[in-house]
């Protein structure tokens, strides 16, 4: 399909999740890199174009959802915050600053990858 090509970036301050999450997405046929901070994020994303951002919200050098903003705008990519503090206040934050979807910690394998798929085929059929 289409939608394994696509490239995921995946920032998080956990090691383990970001290993997890780049097991999961690369057995499903995604080309996925990952980071721990948002200036690494900002690095990578000036180096490359994604399909998919995959950003936690507790970040050791900024907020999550400010990483957001700084995400060049392109149309055919998405934005999924992902939180172990799941609050109504956070999830409005995350969709004012231009998230697709909000999951919250443990992020189920299955989880993660129906909303990837969900989120990139709505915006690779919306082309």
């Amino acid at each position: 399909m289409n939608w394994k090509k696509n490239r995921i970036l995946v920032v998080d301050d956990d090691a383990n999740i970001l290993r997890v999450f780049k097991n999961i997405l690369e057995k499903e046929g995604y080309t996925v890199e990952i980071t721990d901070t948002g200036k690494e994020a900002l690095k990578k994303i000036k180096k490359a174009k994604f399909s998919a951002y995959i950003v936690d919200v507790k970040l050791p050098d900024m907020d999550g959802t400010e990483l957001l903003l700084k995400i060049p705008k392109d149309p055919k990519a998405i934005k999924i915050i992902v939180t172990g503090f799941s609050t109504d206040e956070a999830g409005k934050k995350a969709a004012d600053y231009g998230a697709d979807d909000f999951l919250v910690k443990p992020v189920k394998a299955e989880e993660l990858i129906a909303t990837i798929r969900e989120r990139l085929g709505t915006i690779q059929h919306e082309r």
